[in-house]
């Protein structure tokens, strides 16, 4: 996984319509990319449900807040609009920017092994260096924590 000190990819995504969306875009201002297992399961839903009640905080610091998983930009969209999500979502489906951030790991669920993504958060500024990583991470009061960590910057 990336660390502190390491420089943020430029990987190729797509957002929620499909549309190219590349991390380099976003020089010349911090951001925060957070990486999520699944579309519109529990975990994730609440995760990005926090990311966007904060939103309007992120935008008055000129912070972009980007969530990356591999569901494919269609679904995406729906769950964007199922829950008026504002934050923006990502498709990473080919997975290279979660090998590129280290975020695609082996897991375990009821002693079956497969691979899947680690929920993991990464600041970075506005050159593009990573300045706080939170891997593993636990949802509740996650996003909040983030925008102390941004402010800070």
């Amino acid at each position: 996984m990336l660390e502190v000190g390491d420089t943020l990819p430029d990987v190729a995504l797509k957002d929620a319509d499909g549309g190219d969306l590349t991390l380099a875009r976003y020089r010349g201002k911090p951001i925060v990319v957070y990486f999520y297992p699944k579309a519109d399961t529990p975990g994730c839903t609440n995760e990005a449900k926090d990311f966007t009640e904060l939103a309007s905080e992120f935008v008055a610091l000129g912070v972009p807040v980007v969530g990356v998983s591999k569901d494919k930009p269609a679904k995406l969209k729906k769950f964007a609009d199922k829950y008026g999500l504002s934050v923006t979502l990502a498709s990473d489906e080919p997975g290279d920017a979660c090998e590129a951030f280290g975020t695609w790991v082996e897991k375990s669920l009821y002693g079956r092994k497969y691979m899947g993504i680690e929920r993991a958060t990464f600041l970075a500024d506005g050159e593009g260096k990573i300045q706080r990583v939170w891997p593993k991470v636990k949802v509740k009061g996650h996003a909040a924590e983030v925008l102390e960590a941004a402010k800070a910057l």
